[in-house]
């Protein structure tokens, strides 16, 4: 590590804003922390692990996310945005709503490698869980989008995703007397904006949160949380394995970019319309000419700076609620855990051997670990104690249409 973590950079969940532009820089090897408060207790602890290793120690979260000024939390807010972030209305042709990505039943994501895209299309990158999603400092595998708000309206209106247009849902609102209903008691709306549905389905996103799983209760004090082959695997995650490098803090995470050896997607090799879509990103995202024809990998970071040194390298995964978010990476390379430990323990290699299309950038944190067979299963279980019960939810009744007017309305109008 060429940067120690300052103490009073460590919280990862408690200040979202402190890192929103950063990526890894040429080195590797970097990670950063969070700006926050926490109390004096947990102050004492972080200060002491940061100022022999520079590495924030495993944290439970706070009860909630931080909430934006411009976005106060309430419960009609929240009920409305549960509606929309089901409804396919907001979307392209109607059929693909935020649910369709991220399934109550899949994780709050998609359990597929790809996620699933917009109706003759496919993604080209796995979906993430939303659980917990508020505390983090942006959106999507290269942190592309500082907030929730920003988040939804660049699902909804993605090419290969909702592939919305603003004048078209805003109308479909229209339509719904529900909705009028709601948008005027929760924004004053004379008639539904569309920005404030992405402010409704983000205030409904804060509380997918998950703070009491094994990990958080034996950090709060709970000795019996956890069993004794998970605590031999937190002392491998905090030592032999290395894990805390980058899963660290609250949300297991640093929310730093690192290219740790991900093989490119096999899907592409035999997808052909997987291929065009990733031709397609690349071409929207601004690649050169050179990088649109001969990338076989997806490019990661790079397109948050265009610097050659951030090829292949995506934002640190949560380890939180992973025991429902298989698959694995950002091209969902691993269906299971012990498949991403082995890869972890091989130096970043896939089990035919194969590693990142970007080898120059590869992480130097990334190398053989030697864990035997009882060390990886241990490691494992320790894994599955940063999950807690699985949070399901039913998809709920959505309003309907009716006409705007009457024909009687629509006769007299036109006299």
């Amino acid at each position: 590590m060429k940067k120690l973590i300052k103490t009073g950079a460590l919280l990862a969940s408690a200040v979202s804003l402190a890192i929103l532009s950063g990526c890894e820089s040429a080195s590797a090897d970097k990670a950063e922390g969070f700006t926050g408060n926490l109390s004096p207790v947990s102050q004492a602890a972080v200060a002491a692990k940061a100022s022999t290793t520079g590495i924030p120690p495993l944290a439970s979260l706070p009860d909630s996310p931080p909430v934006p000024p411009d976005n106060k939390q309430s419960d009609a807010k929240v009920a409305l945005g549960k509606l929309l972030f089901f409804d396919p209305r907001l979307g392209g042709d109607a059929s693909v709503a935020c649910a369709s990505c991220h399934d109550p039943a899949q994780g709050w994501a998609w359990a597929e490698d790809l996620s699933r895209g917009y109706p003759g299309t496919v993604h080209w990158r796995n979906s993430q869980s939303i659980i917990n999603s508020g505390y983090y400092p942006g959106s999507f595998w290269a942190n592309s989008v500082p907030s929730l708000e920003k988040q939804a309206p660049s699902a909804a209106k993605g090419g290969v995703a909702g592939n919305g247009e603003n004048d078209i849902m805003e109308s479909r609102l229209e339509l719904i007397p529900e909705y009028r209903k709601r948008f005027k008691e929760v924004f004053g709306d004379e008639h539904p904006l569309i920005g404030n549905a992405w402010r409704a389905i983000a205030a409904f996103e804060r509380t997918l949160n998950q703070t009491d799983t094994p990990l958080d209760r034996y950090l709060k004090g709970d000795n019996k949380a956890l069993t004794a082959e998970q605590l031999r695997g937190k002392a491998l995650f905090e030592g032999k394995a290395g894990c805390i490098q980058c899963h660290n803090g609250p949300l297991a995470s640093n929310m730093e970019f690192y290219n740790i050896g991900v093989p490119p997607a096999k899907r592409w090799e035999e997808d052909g319309l997987a291929q065009i879509t990733f031709r397609f990103e690349l071409y929207g995202k601004g690649a050169n000419e050179e990088l649109y024809r001969t990338a076989k990998a997806d490019p990661g970071a790079y397109f948050r700076g265009k610097n050659n040194w951030d090829l292949g390298k995506f934002r640190t995964p949560s380890l939180r609620y992973t025991m429902y978010t298989a698959p694995y990476m950002h091209d969902g390379a691993f269906y299971t855990l012990d498949e991403v430990v082995d890869f972890y323990n091989k130096g970043g290699f896939d089990e035919d051997g194969r590693t990142t299309g970007w080898p120059k950038t590869k992480s130097k944190l990334i190398k053989p670990l030697g864990l035997t067979d009882d060390e990886k299963s241990d490691l494992v279980a320790f894994l599955e104690a940063f999950s807690g019960d699985e949070i399901l939810m039913d998809k709920p009744e959505l309003p309907e249409y009716a006409p705007l007017f009457t024909l009687k309305e629509l006769k007299e109008a036109k006299k």
